[in-house]
């Protein structure tokens, strides 16, 4: 039986997708074939789901259960309600690899995540990059604006968020909630080993991505100068002509303002870039 060694647990739309390609491209790094299994995520199960989307949820089960079945010769994205067996089946692939991964973004999120993935692989590493809160929720709004999901403006889906309060999964949410990181963080500081914990700036990463997967190889104990084509982004939030209006960005400043001090405190990390 194979298990991952380490986890990409987030944070959403800040370069998780295109840290699972490179990474995958190493020769010492195997991926799960999906990318967001989220198995140890308990909240995502299919009643958790608005009733509108519960009959699609379902579809896609059937049909990840058959794509578990067969080869998984080519990648998918997202599984919902997975059981033990299945996930496992996910890692039979793996051979003399030294670093096995997957990517669950919503095992930053998730109140369920890292308490599950310690019980079960308590020497895990885990990987985080971590991205200016409200950049972070106006990526998430432009990808479903490209998606087609979403029509309404930017603060009044602000606004619907606000009044959806994190009850259960709809198009594109829970979306504010995903950035509010300082209580996400801590739940992985307070089981897991210090040092096996990884936690990027997707500003360090985007400035220097060659310098930070280098140091992110070094930390999985994989050959750190082995060449990864970094020149591919994968799921950028960009939408033509679209930009957070001023007002906006500070309603989004205030409203992160405490946790994003707590953050910075709690990682000795000075974060004032975040709040102007």
């Amino acid at each position: 039986m194979k298990l991952p060694n380490f986890f990409i647990a987030g944070a959403p739309k800040a370069g998780t997708t295109s840290l699972y390609h490179y990474l995958d491209q190493h020769p010492q790094i195997y991926m799960s074939p999906v990318k967001e299994p989220n198995y140890f995520a308990s909240e995502i199960r299919v009643q958790r789901f608005s009733e509108a989307l519960q009959e699609k949820v379902r579809r896609d089960q059937h049909a990840m259960r058959e794509y578990l079945s067969g080869p998984m010769s080519e990648k998918r994205f997202g599984a919902v309600g997975l059981e033990w067996g299945e996930y496992l089946r996910l890692f039979e692939q793996a051979t003399d690899e030294t670093a096995i991964g997957e990517a669950s973004v919503c095992y930053l999120w998730s109140q369920s995540a890292a308490r599950n993935i310690f019980e079960k692989v308590p020497n895990a590493k885990i990987v985080m990059i971590l991205r200016d809160p409200a950049d972070r929720a106006f990526s998430q709004y432009m990808h479903g604006v490209n998606k087609g999901v979403i029509r309404d403006s930017f603060r009044s889906y602000v606004d619907r968020d606000l009044r959806h309060g994190g009850e259960c999964f709809d198009v594109m949410l829970p979306f504010l909630e995903m950035g509010r990181y300082a209580e996400q963080v801590r739940r992985y500081l307070d089981l897991f080993l210090r040092e096996n914990i990884r936690i990027l700036f997707y500003e360090d990463y985007e400035s220097d991505a060659g310098r930070a997967i280098r140091g992110l190889l070094e930390f999985l104990n994989v050959d750190p100068t082995v060449q990864i084509d970094l020149s591919e982004k994968h799921l950028v939030g960009r939408a033509a002509g679209l930009r957070m209006n001023p007002q906006d960005r500070t309603y989004l400043k205030e409203y992160y303002r405490h946790d994003i001090e707590d953050l910075a405190a709690m990682l000795g990390r000075d974060l004032t870039s975040w709040l102007q």
